[in-house]
């Protein structure tokens, strides 16, 4: 089974019993969602407060987007983007759990001087730096699955058996981040649903959840947030329209066994999964007590 807590610098939080949520803040012009929504460095503290507030557990920051389509921005302008938010959320709330978004080892030692505690790598350590830096920092790392670059990413996306492509990749990922030297307890993975997959490969990767949390026992993320596979299920409009979807495919994928999931929407997945939760306390408990 996944590991139930997760290491962050000295905090250890608690994944169980109840999931953990990570509050998302794009601070960019193009994010497929919320681009330009929190450009403004007042206006993303406010709102990462906000986040906090109606439950997430950490925050985390995007100063590039990686929509499909989207192409990257210089380190710079990332970093420009990314600081005054870091920082001003860390004098309003110094006890906040930040995350970055990036896949820069130069953009995550700069951060992680500044107070964050956790690095979202969409490329699973593709910068070579990447894995020894978070070795010696001894921060978290989440590990993401991406097929391609998103540029392309979903230009027609293919796979022969994507659970089991999209775990062998993790399982190298894995062992090059311990090789490196980071600790388990700082490793978190990703299957990096909407990233280089269909619709049928997405509901494939969340249908077989489980196999990676047994396989590897690394805390699992699920985003589904907002994306535009649930689109294609059911009429949602705007990317904003797409809350109840969002929720279902959460609550699947805690079913599954993932511990931690990326969210617009907090305090509405925060009460679904609670209840997930609830429900299944109240079945372990009978299944202790041999009650039906």
């Amino acid at each position: 089974m996944a590991r139930r807590t997760m290491r962050v610098g000295s905090l250890v939080l608690d994944l169980d019993p109840e999931p953990v949520l990570m509050g998302i803040l794009n601070v960019t012009p193009d994010s497929f969602s919320d681009g330009g929504d929190f450009l403004e460095p007042d206006k993303a503290v406010v709102r990462a407060v906000s986040l906090l507030d109606e439950g997430a557990l950490i925050v985390d920051i995007g100063g590039e987007s990686t929509r499909p389509g989207s192409d990257p921005v210089s380190p710079n302008e990332e970093l420009r983007r990314v600081m005054p938010v870091l920082r001003g959320i860390l004098v309003a709330r110094p006890e906040a759990v930040i995350s970055i978004d990036t896949y820069r080892a130069s953009t995550a030692e700069a951060v992680l001087d500044a107070g964050a505690r956790i690095i979202n790598d969409v490329t699973a350590l593709g910068d070579p730096r990447m894995a020894s830096m978070v070795a010696d920092r001894e921060c978290s790392i989440v590990l993401m699955h991406m097929q391609g670059e998103p540029k392309s990413m979903q230009h027609d996306p293919r796979y022969e058996d994507v659970v089991r492509e999209v775990r062998d990749f993790l399982a190298r990922r894995i062992e090059r981040a311990l090789q490196a030297g980071v600790k388990e307890d700082n490793i978190v993975i990703d299957p990096g649903i909407g990233f280089g997959k269909s619709l049928e490969h997405n509901l494939w990767l969340l249908n077989r959840l489980d196999i990676l949390v047994v396989e590897f026992g690394f805390p699992v993320l699920v985003g589904t947030s907002r994306k535009s596979f649930l689109s294609k299920i059911v009429s949602s409009g705007s990317p904003k329209d797409r809350l109840f979807g969002t929720i279902a495919t959460n609550v699947i994928a805690y079913e599954k066994g993932a511990s931690l999931f990326r969210v617009h929407d907090v305090r509405a997945n925060k009460e679904a999964l609670a209840v997930t939760a609830a429900l299944r306390g109240l079945n372990q408990l009978c299944s202790q007590s041999g009650e039906v």
